[in-house]
């Protein structure tokens, strides 16, 4: 009821509020993964403005290699099965980040 409004009542069976999240996120700035304004991890054009290439990496971080799902996501829906998604979602993308990688040589001592 607002100030000056009719009061009414209506019958329902659940209510469901969202209140919002803080994400736990300050750590990841000492790894140079960048947030948003509200600590939310920025990843695919956000966190990479200035390189098209990494472009269709939508889930990665301003870090390569470096991936974020879920909640903590900037621009994420905070819903449960949109999450999921995005876990289905990112193991292509890894898939393909690693396939990208060029081997490195080891030296190993004897």
């Amino acid at each position: 009821q607002t100030q000056g409004a009719d009061c009414i009542s209506v019958p329902m069976r659940h209510v469901f509020l969202f209140i919002g999240a803080a994400p736990n996120t300050e750590w990841l700035r000492a790894c140079n993964v960048e947030t948003d304004a509200k600590g939310f991890v920025l990843t695919g054009y956000e966190a990479h403005r200035s390189c098209t290439e990494r472009a269709d990496f939508t889930l990665e971080t301003s870090v390569p290699g470096v991936f974020a799902i879920g909640d903590v996501r900037s621009g994420s829906t905070k819903r449960v099965a949109a999450a999921v998604g995005e876990g289905a979602a990112v193991v292509a993308q890894i898939h393909r980040y690693l396939a990208d990688l060029q081997p490195v040589a080891l030296a190993v001592r004897m």
